[in-house]
């Protein structure tokens, strides 16, 4: 088989990383890069730490507004696969990527498979939600993480070309983590003792285009007494100059600001927090993995299981419910595996070969 696989953001790197090394054992595999992260430290260094080949083709489309960016992914997508002719195009996730890959591979009339099917938000303010449910519409095969996410294709009517495999992120978080606490130095670096510190990422749309939400969690984050490591992502650092608290940030005595970390140290940083605070889904669920409580800077969640087995809290930008969890927030039960056996890569590859034999 003949295949490309669509790549543009940090967490379709790390999905892609466990994908690409079991279909380049058998098949022709080529990997796109749409750009969308275009920042070295956010991009760079995951093709470095996880050994994901080279992109074949860097559109380099870089940030602009999510119509632009859009439909500059698909024209190079589609340039891309005029040229090539795969049998299967891969896309992965719910970003602006996944959504020009999905578009432009199925007016060729290319056989599409999408990684991270099923899942839903069940807000459509969020740009992600718009983007999985279109690529879920337009995929010959839904490769689903979860079966909440199985059950939301069949509530939709969907359930042709539907598979539970597992979640890739469970096959990279067991492949890397041992290479990771080999490899990372981070905790030296930052002088850290492990769970003597909580860890932020903070990235999203919905807070950081929100003056009055990026507002509530500063004075909650600022308010508290708990040792705060904050990786700050390029776009974050932007809107906190832009509303004056990127100072507040930086003064704060409980807050130490750091550059976007590699997926090792990013591992090793999850790994032996005591807590973790985030609004993304990918850190979500490596918490999960890690046995780290998470509390969500959100108000929904597609990883509903986290929820559920108690290790997640959905707090939103409310300051009185992120103090609290800060405070307070402890699992109360044990995990319950919902994310499978770390073999979702190699069913994915089967699932392929028997849909193309």
């Amino acid at each position: 088989m003949k295949i490309v696989s669509i790549v543009g953001a940090r967490p379709q790197f790390i999905k892609a990383a466990p994908v690409s090394g079991e279909l380049r054992k058998y098949h022709q595999e080529k990997l796109l890069h749409t750009g969308q992260h275009y920042d070295a430290k956010l991009s760079k260094i995951f093709f470095d730490d996880l050994k994901i080949p080279r992109p074949d083709l860097n559109l380099g489309v870089g940030s602009d507004s999510h119509a632009r960016q859009t439909a500059e992914i698909m024209i190079g997508v589609e340039s891309y696969l005029i040229q090539q002719k795969p049998d299967w195009v891969i896309i992965y996730g719910d970003t602006n990527s996944t959504l020009a890959g999905a578009l432009a591979t199925t007016k060729l009339h290319i056989r599409l498979a999408h990684v991270e099917a099923g899942l839903r938000s069940f807000n459509r303010r969020m740009p992600e939600e718009i983007n999985r449910i279109v690529a879920d519409r337009v995929s010959n095969i839904l490769f689903c993480p979860t079966t909440a996410a199985v059950k939301n294709l069949q509530r939709e009517g969907v359930s042709a070309g539907v598979h539970l495999v597992g979640d890739v992120m469970m096959d990279a978080a067991q492949q890397f983590v041992t290479v990771a606490e080999q490899k990372s130095r981070i905790l030296e670096k930052l002088s850290l003792q492990p769970k003597q510190y909580f860890l932020l990422t903070l990235h999203r749309a919905e807070n950081t285009d929100s003056e009055e939400n990026m507002r509530n969690i500063v004075d909650a984050l600022t308010d508290s007494p708990e040792p705060i490591i904050f990786p700050v992502h390029p776009r974050t650092v932007k809107y906190l100059k832009q509303y004056k608290l990127f100072g507040r940030i930086q003064m704060a005595s409980n807050i130490v600001l750091a550059d976007p970390v590699s997926f090792m140290d990013m591992i090793v940083l999850e790994k032996n927090a005591a807590k973790i605070l985030t609004d993304s889904g990918g850190v979500q669920k490596e918490a999960y993995f890690y046995g780290v409580p998470c509390i969500t800077l959100r108000d929904e969640t597609e990883w509903v299981e986290t929820v559920a087995d108690g290790w997640n809290c959905l707090v939103g930008a409310n300051r009185t419910k992120i103090t609290e969890a800060i405070n307070n927030f402890a699992p109360g039960s044990p995990q319950q595996g919902h994310y499978g056996d770390g073999s979702a890569s190699l069913k994915i590859r089967k699932v392929l070969e028997n849909e193309s034999s």
